[in-house]
């Protein structure tokens, strides 16, 4: 099973696999002239910045939610087994008495 931070780098990857193949595909096959063309891709570049502050942003966001939860539920645990512990403690003193 694959963590949240794995699902997030695989999206990432694929975005940007994905973004690329249609930009070669749109120059390629587009019947715009290569003046129409580099204003496109100069606009595009113009974008990138911002689109890769809100992708990093997206997953700063993911990474604090998963590290929250995750820390919730270490702690959960750790109570869970101090408690057990105690219980494991007190039935043997019973025991042994």
């Amino acid at each position: 099973m694959m963590s949240q931070e794995e699902k997030n780098m695989t999206f990432i990857i694929g975005l940007l696999l994905g973004s690329s193949i249609a930009t070669i595909a749109t120059l390629l096959l587009t019947p715009r002239t290569g003046k129409e063309n580099r204003k496109i891709i100069a606009k595009t570049a113009q974008a990138l910045p911002e689109m890769t502050e809100d992708i990093s942003s997206t997953m700063q966001n993911n990474t604090l939610r998963l590290s929250s939860s995750v820390m919730t539920k270490w702690h959960n645990t750790l109570e869970r087994l101090q408690v057990a512990i105690a219980a494991g403690i007190e039935a043997s003193r019973l025991k042994d008495d």
